[in-house]
């Protein structure tokens, strides 16, 4: 069997980061780190480094966490229209209270929760008291009055003077989100004001995964942040400060730039000293481009991220979560990469699938899906949509008998399991659908596995499909969703519904 290559050494990035941020850390007797990106869960990362741990940055704060404390920001607005974290389904309030508990579980210690840019928000209010009943300190932080052109006024006790102080006491305070915008170096820049008018000496630094400053512009790992970060519209650039200070040319991204100047005059104004950066790239403590061992595994591993990518923006285009000029960035970025959607394996293979169906004719009310995934060892596997069971729950099923060697005309679930939700479905609950989607299906072969062994046994290999990459010719259905969630396969899919009705439910 085929094993997937390695592309990024753990450990050897877990020794250069440690260090770095102690020696930062040693310059300024209280560091404040801004940790860019995401604390835990960082799948873009493990999927564009293949063997990057997506929890080796809660790794790296264990190895520190005799000397650090954690500051968790989130933005008011966010809280108000619950902005989603799309790999885990959850919003961001909860994925911070989740946060907050993987954090504590691993004995790191976190010191609060600042909402940012609160504005009597009602929603923000009584995330403050839930937190607050369950013992969080919770601050308020506002809209930085003066941002971004009048500095004496930003540096003052109506700018940042205003904002509720976090007390600390650790040498590294690490101040992340769940996501970005969510107001991480706004809270830095007001913690330095305070300790500072209270005359305590403290830094800051940035700890930001990508760009990877000590790569190429156009490295296909840089290619693929750019991809990530379409709806922000971040862009890579040549740290323009860094090649004139040094005459080196390194990579940083638009916004870092552009706020550049603006930091550096409020380090100014805030110390009455010089600031001790010369560019971006000097704030950063990234190392994250000396823990690669292979960069043609890696370069490989970034051009399919950025044709997911791609899909992705596509699939929000259609669903109106995104515009044309984000589908057309995502575009360019193919072409810059000359890739095409056919070059991800499992594309080709679903849309045949798909086609098939349609020339046998078998689509519930004219849906015709398709569905493959590749296996670890390249096996591909396909399914497709019928009246039991949808293209995904179908292709999963197949997946499982060949990785388990059982012969495909063996049913895992059951024909009574499957006829009784389709029962359940159409004639109690009064649904227009009745195949079962990949959630159900999975519950069915549970069920199926008391009695079938060879459904217990292909249960057992359902483990072996997370990771693997997957494509669907249809939007995924809320059902779909949680159940491909649950396995953790990669999936893209075309930007087409598997109905034209407007209203299909739950299915």
């Amino acid at each position: 069997m085929a094993t997937e290559g390695i592309g990024f050494d753990n450990e050897k990035y877990l020794s250069e980061q440690s260090e770095e941020i102690r020696r930062r850390a040693g310059l300024n007797g209280k560091l404040y780190l801004e940790f860019g990106g995401k604390l835990m869960n960082d799948f873009h990362a493990a999927r564009c480094l293949p063997g990057y741990d997506p929890n080796v940055k809660l790794r790296l704060l264990q190895s520190l966490k005799d000397h650090a404390e954690i500051i968790l920001c989130i933005f008011a607005g966010d809280i108000e229209r619950k902005k989603m974290r799309a790999d885990f389904g959850i919003s961001y309030d909860v994925d911070a209270l989740k946060l907050i508990d993987d954090l504590r579980k691993l004995g790191l210690l976190v010191r609060g929760v600042v909402i940012t840019r609160f504005a009597g928000q009602q929603a923000a209010k009584h995330f403050r008291a839930r937190l607050e009943h369950r013992g969080v300190n919770v601050y308020y932080h506002y809209a930085t009055q003066g941002y971004p052109n009048d500095v004496e006024t930003i540096v003052s006790d109506q700018g940042y003077g205003l904002n509720d102080y976090v007390p600390t006491e650790r040498p590294v305070v690490v101040v992340t989100a769940p996501g970005p915008g969510s107001g991480k170096l706004a809270t830095c820049l007001s913690q330095l004001y305070h300790e500072r008018k209270n005359g305590r000496r403290a830094g800051y630094a940035k700890f930001e995964t990508f760009p990877v400053w000590n790569m190429p512009l156009e490295h296909p790992l840089n290619v693929a942040y750019e991809a990530a970060t379409i709806d922000l519209h971040d862009r890579n650039m040549i740290d323009p400060y860094h090649l004139q200070a040094y005459g080196k040319t390194t990579v940083n991204y638009n916004r870092d730039i552009d706020a550049f100047p603006l930091l550096r005059a409020i380090w100014e104004k805030m110390t009455s000293e010089p600031c001790p950066y010369k560019s971006p790239t000097d704030m950063g403590v990234n190392r994250i481009g000396f823990g690669i061992v292979d960069d043609a595994i890696v370069c490989e591993a970034s051009r399919q991220e950025v044709i997911r990518r791609y899909f992705r923006y596509e699939c929000d285009f259609a669903s109106g979560a995104a515009g044309r000029d984000d589908v057309a960035r995502a575009e360019a970025l193919m072409h810059k990469l000359g890739l095409k959607p056919e070059d991800r394996k499992p594309v080709i293979p679903a849309r045949e699938t798909s086609k098939e169906a349609r020339q046998r004719g078998k689509g519930k009310d004219g849906v015709f899906s398709g569905a493959a995934v590749v296996l670890k060892n390249g096996e591909i596997v396909c399914g497709k949509n019928s009246d039991q069971l949808h293209a995904a729950a179908a292709m999963v099923l197949n997946a499982v008998k060949s990785l388990a060697g059982i012969p495909s005309q063996i049913p895992l679930i059951a024909p009574i399991v499957i006829e009784a939700v389709r029962h359940m479905k159409s004639d109690i609950l009064k649904g227009d659908y009745t195949s079962l989607n990949l959630d159900e299906a999975l519950i069915g072969l549970a069920i199926s596995g008391t009695t079938n062994p060879a459904a217990q046994i292909a249960m057992e290999k359902l483990p072996e499909l997370r990771g693997c990459e997957m494509h669907m010719t249809h939007i995924s259905t809320p059902g779909d969703e949680a159940g491909l969630r649950r396995l953790g396969l990669r999936c893209t899919t075309d930007p087409y519904y598997a109905t034209n009705a407007l209203f299909t439910g739950e299915r």
